[in-house]
């Protein structure tokens, strides 16, 4: 039964895994991080591997502290999601027009738009599709003027950010077709703050391993900023912006997504539900303990009661929607996804294109050597993943996917 609690710790660590199911090297990422004087405590979700200055799959309680490094390079990175009133039946036999639909209409990979999407006139027209996306119609004035106020080493990058507005990015990120199981479809995505979450990522986290109280630590990806000091506050405003410019990046391109549905589909006019979206690399106040704390999930989504969240497996596998049981013990916390089992440059060693191939049969989407570090097999069992956080989340879908776009 889970959690199970990591022994050798300062800080308690409790875990939905076992120890002997993770990789040396994140235990002892987890171990270090549970060290820190500033954490109150460290959760571990079922797809938890190494990561990046901290463990994926992590939540971690600080006291008036946060590691910028913890958080990542991409701020605000999430899903959205929504249900359409398509069904299978309406899908046609061969999926690779609508793939490029949707690929026209998203700037994948390094590529952006060629000017500032217009979200005005993009959300009006969402309305008229049936989906209630307020944060495309509301706050744009204010949300770029707020671009002003960031790190001076970050502000000649306002053009580049605004035409990345509603692109997907590379690595992981994807946009999705999906049947449920009553064959509904779904369109589903993951991305977050391009390259602009990156560079405020990166200057923060420079600026966080020079700070003297954090000299002698175990490892320099754990530098923190304290509350009350300057370079708290400065994190904390760049940190908002970020997460904010994620959430609107992905209510833009699912909105650019809902059009090119609509357009392949313009026999019948095709209606789109009340969008499901969260962050799973982000920070957030909340109270633990009974203690107001900053809590960061690298990798992790919330699920207080009643939250719904998304849980994507692989691009051959399943995806799922989930409602939160707002367990504290996990601090209201739950699984952002399957978890990769190999890193990128294994999966490349191990598989071939072949291998890819046959891994995403009867799905339309990329089959090349450029992908192949995101064949299924290079990730965990998303099925054993859900399983053992029964206590975290309900379970409301499971979609499979039929189209996949990744850049």
């Amino acid at each position: 039964m889970f959690p199970v609690e990591l022994h050798g710790t300062r800080a308690q660590t409790l875990m939905w895994a076992h120890e002997h199911e993770i990789e040396q090297s994140a235990l002892r990422q987890l171990r270090t991080l549970a060290q820190l004087e500033w954490v109150h405590g460290v959760r571990v979700m079922p797809d938890v591997h190494l990561g990046k200055g901290a463990t994926v799959g992590s939540v971690i309680a600080m006291r008036d502290a946060v590691a910028p490094a913890a958080v990542g390079v991409d701020i605000g990175c999430g899903m959205e999601s929504v249900r359409t009133d398509l069904t299978a039946a309406d899908l046609p036999d061969d999926l690779r027009g609508l793939r490029a639909r949707i690929e026209a209409a998203v700037p994948v990979g390094f590529h952006a738009h060629d000017s500032r999407v217009n979200v005005t006139a993009l959300g009006a027209e969402v309305s008229q599709l049936g989906a209630s996306t307020a944060t495309l119609r509301t706050g744009w004035d204010r949300f770029w003027h707020g671009f002003d106020s960031l790190d001076r080493k970050v502000r000649p990058r306002e053009s580049k950010a605004q035409k990345q507005m509603g692109t997907l990015g590379g690595g992981n990120h994807f946009i999705e077709l999906c049947l449920d199981q009553a064959d509904t479809v779904w369109v589903l995505l993951h991305s977050g703050s391009r390259n602009i979450g990156k560079e405020i990522a990166e200057r923060h986290m420079a600026v966080a391993r020079e700070l003297p109280h954090n000299t002698g630590l175990p490892d320099r990806d754990l530098a923190v900023f304290l509350a009350g000091t300057p370079e708290m506050a400065a994190y904390r405003r760049d940190l908002s912006w970020a997460q904010e410019y994620a959430a609107r990046n992905r209510a833009v391109m699912l909105a650019l997504v809902c059009r090119a549905v609509r357009d392949e589909f313009a026999d019948r006019p095709v209606r789109f539900e009340q969008p499901i979206s969260c962050h799973h690399n982000y920070v957030a106040e909340e109270e633990i303990d009974g203690v107001p704390m900053l809590v960061t999930r690298k990798g992790a989504v919330r699920a207080g009661a009643g939250d719904l969240a998304l849980i994507p497996g692989s691009m051959g596998t399943r995806s799922y929607v989930v409602r939160g049981k707002g367990n504290p013990a996990s601090y209201n916390s739950a699984s952002h996804g399957a978890g990769r089992r190999m890193s990128r440059s294994a999966a490349k060693r191990q598989f071939t294109v072949a291998d890819l191939v046959a891994q995403t049969e009867g799905v339309e989407s990329r089959k090349d050597a450029g992908v192949v570090d995101e064949i299924p097999a290079a990730y965990k069992d998303v099925d054993e993943v859900i399983a053992a956080q029964s206590d975290l989340v309900d379970v409301v879908a499971t979609l499979r996917q039929v189209l996949c776009v990744k850049g």
